[in-house]
């Protein structure tokens, strides 16, 4: 599984997330502090064309390039508050477990609030004491401190952040510090020499170096980032920190790791340099990071949805599965079930494509949606407003438990499915206004072509091949028609307990 945000505070029970900030001891870093000076520009970049050609000497050894660089780079201490729920252990908005406060650490009493520790990395981007990390590293942090390569501690301010890119940036007070800077003028190739430095483990100044692995890697729910994938090992207390090429230059920013033990398996992933300096930049100068926002959920076309929905062949675009009330797209006439083809006039491959188009539009300015709807297309013009922040979207997609309900009517049993109609207990139970409407999966059977997609028990089917569900004869209604059509699926919309709506295609057996 992704872990992504590789961040700890305090001492954790039962971990397995690759955290990329830990707390804990601190050893000294090597090094001295110098005169200011941009660090990462350490030899001259070939005459011959090729801007990733080793220097003479490598890859025989990176310490020159740990000498000039590491100066720069600091570990990032914070206190962050939690409220602690009577039992010890408190949640952590946005992780799926549980964290114990570490002994001696936190407030007295079950009413009090508690306060626990972290650690990350950063680097310096300037001689004036900006800092570049990652969000989740400073996001809820109530004092944060900057350790040095020399042994300094320093207190920082935080200057900005932005969660849709995992980003933020910090500032100490001086003039005399070491800095790098990103790398504006080529970009790494897959087979490249990179190397990481930062903090893994509360170590400090531990440098690793591998190549990178791939580019553009579309891991992020956000859509902002085209991750480099690099082979460096990255662990709990690299995140923020910065990773070179063979130049000294800054390429990217340690952010994420793929983990199935909660160490570094030889897949990380770093924000681009390019992606960084936009975004650190802005926040550099006080300004706020806006995204344009029409109001809608979308996800790539599912496998086989061109056929279930007699598509033609060959379509690329995203599928809306969810639109938001009174949002901007709804009052542009942008239904659930519509395919986006074109933004703008322009093809778009998938969902993400779409989601930084809108996101670089403006508020107040119009983006030209191109659907497929009922077979046909019709443009859609919208007019783009400010997007929410993460947290007020996350707040507004809601969440129930994933636990089986009890309480249904009883339905009917649907290719491999048993559904029922939404009643009083179920409404209840997910919190679902009298408006939702669908029909709730109660049982899958072992084996079927339901089970094989993993439907969870309480999930709501509200649409099959775009056609509204309210009962179970809607659904059966549905995969009948598409198989007098001859298709060899159907497509249906499906909203998980959680609040969130996606889509899949059921395969029909053939008769």
């Amino acid at each position: 599984m992704l872990k992504r945000k590789e961040f700890i505070l305090g001492a954790a029970a039962g971990l397995t997330l690759a955290a990329a900030a830990t707390a804990g001891g601190v050893i000294n870093w090597p090094g001295a502090h110098a005169e200011p000076q941009a660090v990462n520009r350490i030899t001259p970049v070939p005459a011959n064309g090729d801007a990733f050609t080793p220097p003479p000497g490598a890859p025989s050894s990176f310490a020159t390039i740990f000498d000039q660089v590491s100066p720069a780079v600091v570990q990032i201490d914070v206190t962050v508050k939690v409220d602690q729920p009577q039992g010890g252990a408190f949640q952590i908005p946005g992780l799926p477990f549980q964290f114990v406060p570490p002994q001696g650490r936190g407030g007295q009493g079950n009413d009090e609030p508690q306060t626990t520790q972290g650690a990350g990395s950063g680097f310096f981007i300037s001689q004036d004491g900006f800092i570049v990390t990652n969000n989740h590293v400073v996001a809820d942090a109530t004092e944060i401190k900057v350790k040095m390569s020399d042994g300094r501690e320093l207190p920082a301010r935080l200057i900005g952040r932005d969660p849709g890119t995992d980003l933020a940036v910090i500032k100490v007070e001086g003039n005399d510090f070491k800095y790098v800077s990103f790398e504006e003028t080529a970009e790494p190739r897959v087979g490249d020499w990179v190397i990481a430095i930062g903090n893994p483990f509360g170590l400090g100044g531990t440098a690793t170096a591998g190549i990178v692995s791939a580019k553009a890697r579309d891991i992020d729910p956000s859509g902002y980032n085209d991750y480099i994938q690099i082979d460096a090992a990255i662990n709990r207390g690299n995140s923020g920190g910065p990773t070179f090429d063979i130049h000294g230059r800054v390429i990217g920013v340690n952010s994420a790791i793929y983990s199935p033990t909660g160490g570094s398996v030889g897949i990380g992933f770093a924000i681009p340099a390019e992606t960084a300096k936009n975004v650190t930049t802005r926040l550099m100068q006080g300004q706020s990071i806006e995204r344009g926002y029409v109001g809608v959920a979308i996800q790539d076309i599912p496998k086989g949805a061109v056929e279930a929905l007699a598509l033609p062949a060959n379509t690329k675009g995203a599928y809306v599965g969810e639109v938001t009330p009174d949002g901007p797209a709804q009052k542009a006439g942008v239904q659930v079930g519509d395919v986006v083809v074109q933004v703008n006039g322009r093809d778009i491959d998938g969902s993400t494509e779409l989601r930084r188009m809108v996101a670089a539009t403006e508020a107040g300015q119009s983006v030209r949606f191109t659907v497929i709807r009922d077979g046909r297309r019709q443009e859609i013009n919208i007019r783009a407003a400010k997007r929410p922040s993460e947290e007020e979207l996350a707040a507004s997609s809601g969440g129930n438990d994933e636990a089986p309900v009890p309480g249904f009517s009883s339905g009917a049993t649907v290719e491999g499915m048993k559904v029922s109609p939404l009643n009083a207990a179920a409404r209840q139970r997910f919190g679902l206004a009298d408006d939702v409407q669908g029909v709730v999966v109660t049982e899958t059977v072992p084996g079927s072509k339901a089970a094989q997609l993993g439907i969870p028990v309480g999930s709501i089917i509200q649409r099959a091949n775009n056609q509204v569900v309210t009962s179970p004869a809607d659904l059966e209604r549905a995969i009948a028609a598409a198989r007098a059509a001859g298709r060899p699926g159907v497509l249906l919309m499906v909203r998980s307990q959680r609040g969130g709506a996606i889509s899949v295609v059921l395969e029909l057996p053939r008769n």
